[in-house]
């Protein structure tokens, strides 16, 4: 693998700073600033169209909606919302299907702009329906989640769950601009930012060794929601990301390394049922035990597992699994999307700041799940 992009200077948090996707004609902007969801630059140079269409949930829209919407009637004659309602185990057909009763009921057409306002879950479910309506509308991500900023509204991954595997349904579907507002995050729940803190996390050991060495020095920092520390560190993992998927848009190799810690955290979120963890906690004991693997197979030395440890550990997240047993977990992570052939592979570090895909034996798979989740091995 290829050396990531070096970092940007440092970030002002009054500073707005944009990061771009190059995907040719579908290249688009991340906007990464304070007070972003008041300023009627945000909003400038979007597709033009009869209707706006934003589609959020019922703890966000209360808190953000109205904001939003009058801004957007300043672009578009009409704008309507959808409310859906909040959590990842509403991330499925019926749900999305609010959406595009909506659009139907209104006679929206193939130009209409659909609005994601909310974190990982609204994006994916907006983004999957602008994919679909009419075979394909723009779409706008608004994330307000720590979670939706660094990872899941960049890059065009949209995606519903299915009972028998997370994101398993779903397109490529690229938006036509991410507006990252930093203030959002000052609403967000603790739990909720130390979810977020997972998906930061990963960037170090996946693609920057020194970004790792600044989040073990200002992750207090982070957790206190100091502006500065979240504006650098959201455009340091925008930066990467956008990196990663200007090479591999479709994931057919290097964009599986943001999968780091996913396979053993999507069979804890399918395992438990959805919603029982948060996407972000389950991804951060699932990086504990690609930690684990990683060392196991020779890759990283012993030391490696420890810091790890630590750190997600600090940033509030469960660093042992819940125990599904050896069989179901191996059963679960053989949906998973990068499997081929029934074979599990699993994103391990190969160095600090590098990372590949990697198949393990079962055997050794089951030591490292009784060693985290207290299964028999």
């Amino acid at each position: 693998m290829t050396a990531a992009p070096t970092p940007s200077n440092s970030v002002s948090p009054t500073q707005t700073q944009t990061v771009s996707i190059a995907l040719d004609q579908r290249g688009y902007d991340i906007v990464i600033g304070s007070g972003l969801l008041d300023a009627p630059s945000s909003w400038l140079g979007l597709p033009r169209a009869a209707a706006a269409v934003i589609v959020t949930n019922d703890t966000v829209a209360p808190l953000y909606l109205q904001r939003l919407r009058t801004q957007l009637l300043a672009h578009y004659p009409r704008v309507d919302a959808v409310l859906l309602p909040d959590g990842e185990q509403y991330k499925d057909w019926a749900t999305l299907n609010r959406v595009f009763d909506h659009l139907l009921a209104s006679a929206s057409d193939r130009k209409t702009v659909l609005f994601a306002l909310g974190g990982g879950v609204i994006g994916d479910m907006t983004g999957f329906a602008a994919a679909i309506y009419m075979r394909g509308v723009p779409f706008v991500q608004v994330p307000t989640t720590l979670l939706a900023q660094v990872d899941s509204s960049v890059g065009g991954k949209t995606a519903i769950n299915h009972p028998l595997g997370k994101n398993m349904l779903g397109a490529f579907y690229q938006p036509v601009r991410v507006i990252a507002d930093l203030d959002t995050l000052d609403t967000l729940p603790a739990r909720e930012l130390s979810a977020g803190l997972a998906e930061v996390i990963k960037y170090g050991p996946i693609a920057d060794a020194a970004f790792l060495d600044w989040l073990e020095l200002n992750l207090d920092a982070l957790l206190a929601r100091d502006k500065a520390a979240l504006a650098y560190a959201v455009k340091r993992c925008c930066e990467i990301k956008a990196w990663v998927v200007g090479q591999d848009e479709r994931e057919q190799g290097l964009r599986a390394i943001l999968n780091f810690g996913h396979t053993f955290g999507h069979a804890i979120e399918t395992g438990l049922g959805y919603g029982a963890w948060l996407h972000g906690e389950a991804v951060g004991c699932g990086m504990v035990m690609a930690s684990d693997l990683s060392v196991r197979l020779g890759l990283m030395p012993a030391e490696f597992l420890p810091r790890m440890q630590r750190l997600i550990a600090r940033a509030g997240l469960p660093v042992v699994g819940p125990d599904l047993g050896a069989e179901r977990y191996l059963e679960l992570m053989r949906v998973d999307k990068k499997s081929e052939g029934g074979a599990i592979r699993f994103v391990l570090i190969e160095g600090l700041g590098r990372a590949g895909l990697h198949a393990a034996p079962d055997e050794l798979v089951a030591e490292v799940l009784a060693s985290h989740c207290g299964v028999s091995a």
